[in-house]
């Protein structure tokens, strides 16, 4: 089969907008397509295109987002595929119909990747590279395909084995692939185990396609138990949180100790640094330029806006060293998992939406500090959307969000780097910062759910006000 690439540019520029993983939905695009590899030629074909897209109304229109798109071409309809159909274009040679699908959906074919790994193989410049034994790649087992992501596309095979297919690319290792090597050498604890990855020389740069990961079987995710803990509370007439039988707070805890686990194990490999006058300066900037921005859209937020930029301007001045390191840079409760031994900790690659190089800058530990303090404020607060804030469920939400945002810094003081909590300038800041990013977020998705971060803005605009 072939086909050409203006045929495939015209079927991406309908289909990439319906994705979640797109990231230019509501902006005027324009799409160029080009095959990177094709992984096999025996029908059904099976081809990784790139989708180029440029935005020409942005301040430079000749900057481009990278996607990866497989594809799988079919010549006759799959109606247990339909939801992943993409378009139809025509054969370059015989002219007959070639239906194309999102092959990550097609479990015909997903075992491509992984006999790939398995084999250490190179195919069309693109690199399966392998980190364990050949027989530890689960070969055999089919894939399921996982609906609750935005940003990737992950496979599940069997129950042994997780792939992670970077959506958005761009020049670069993907530094969930580069601190998960990193850690697994360290023999880190808080990780699932790097099987192998993916990667492809793209415009003469190696560019991160993929990753397989070690599938935590017994592992239940953070944020399902902590908004478990929170209904179980809600439930409980008149108890208080530390009184309830779906008490959190010592998972909390344990959460705490061991993100300064791996934090201690990032700085170990990867170094750290001190973050100059100039540094925080630029931060400082960057916060109030993100806050510029949302006030545009989020109108409401001007009624804390004064008291935000005090909070940035404290940490502009900040005198004494603030130490700096690799850091997750999205942490959050639904990054983790709890397994019967430990918390693992997954997706270090960061927010997709900044520049790999920016993703591998040293930043302050209390940036991931404050993303899991945000989670605990959402766990606590988003049950009260769905039925409604009375004075009784808001006292009881703030009581569940204070006791194991406590418990968590208390976890992560037991580990010896300090409580979070005597940097409260720079954690102040941080929590800001992300509560902000929240707001836009919740403005252009989730409307209902704006009152979650407005509250927490209002409580540290206050905050920094008063200290």
């Amino acid at each position: 089969m072939k086909v050409d690439a203006e045929d495939v540019r015209r079927v991406m520029s309908a289909w990439l907008p319906q994705q979640r993983w797109f990231a230019g939905k509501s902006r005027a695009n324009e799409i160029t397509a080009r095959l990177l590899a094709t992984i096999s030629t025996a029908e059904p074909s099976v081809q990784i295109w790139l989708a180029d897209v440029r935005y020409p109304e942005s301040a430079d229109p000749e900057l481009a987002e990278h996607y990866q798109v497989p594809l799988v071409l079919r010549t006759d309809p799959q109606d247990q595929l339909e939801h992943s159909f993409a378009g139809t274009v025509l054969d370059a040679d015989s002219g007959q119909p070639i239906q194309l699908y999102d092959a990550l959906h097609d479990k015909e074919v997903t075992g491509l990747w992984l006999r790939a790994i398995a084999d250490s193989a190179r195919v069309d410049g693109v690199d399966f590279v392998r980190s364990v034994a050949a027989d530890e790649i689960p070969v055999h087992e089919q894939s399921l395909a996982l609906t609750a992501e935005q940003s990737n596309t992950s496979l599940v095979y069997g129950d042994a084995a997780i792939m992670k297919f970077f959506r958005r690319l761009e020049p670069g290792m993907n530094p969930d692939i580069e601190i998960h090597a990193a850690l697994g050498e360290l023999g880190g604890q808080h990780i699932a185990r790097l099987l192998g990855h993916v990667e492809a020389q793209v415009d003469g740069e190696p560019w991160s396609l993929a990753m397989l990961q070690e599938f935590m079987t017994t592992g239940s995710d953070g944020w399902q138990l902590a908004t478990n803990s929170v209904r179980d509370l809600m439930a409980e007439g008149d108890l208080h949180a530390e009184e309830a039988g779906g008490d959190f707070a010592a998972e909390a805890h344990r959460l705490g100790l061991s993100t300064a686990e791996v934090h201690a194990d990032l700085a170990a490999a990867f170094g750290t640094a001190v973050l100059s006058e100039a540094d925080l300066v630029a931060r400082a900037a960057a916060m109030n330029a993100r806050l510029d921005s949302a006030l545009r859209e989020v109108p409401a937020l001007a009624e804390v806006a004064d008291g935000l930029r005090v909070a940035y301007r404290e940490l502009a001045e900040v005198a004494e060293p603030v130490v700096a390191q690799r850091v997750h840079g999205d942490l959050h409760l639904g990054q983790v998992l709890r397994t019967v031994h430990r918390w693992i900790f997954l997706d270090f690659e960061g927010e997709p939406a900044k520049a790999i190089s920016e993703r591998q800058e040293h930043d302050s530990p209390m940036r991931d500090v404050a993303g899991m303090l945000r989670s605990f404020d959402y766990a606590a607060r988003h049950q009260l959307i769905e039925v409604g804030v009375t004075p009784q469920s808001d006292f009881r939400a703030t009581e569940w969000a204070d006791r194991n945002r406590t418990a968590f810094c208390n976890g992560y003081a037991e580990a010896g780097r300090g409580n979070p909590n005597d940097s409260a300038v720079l954690l102040r800041a941080f929590e800001a910062d992300k509560a902000v990013y929240e707001l836009v977020y919740e403005a252009r998705n989730r409307p209902n759910w704006l009152p979650i971060p407005l509250a927490s803005l209002h409580r540290l605009a206050e905050n920094s006000i008063t200290n």
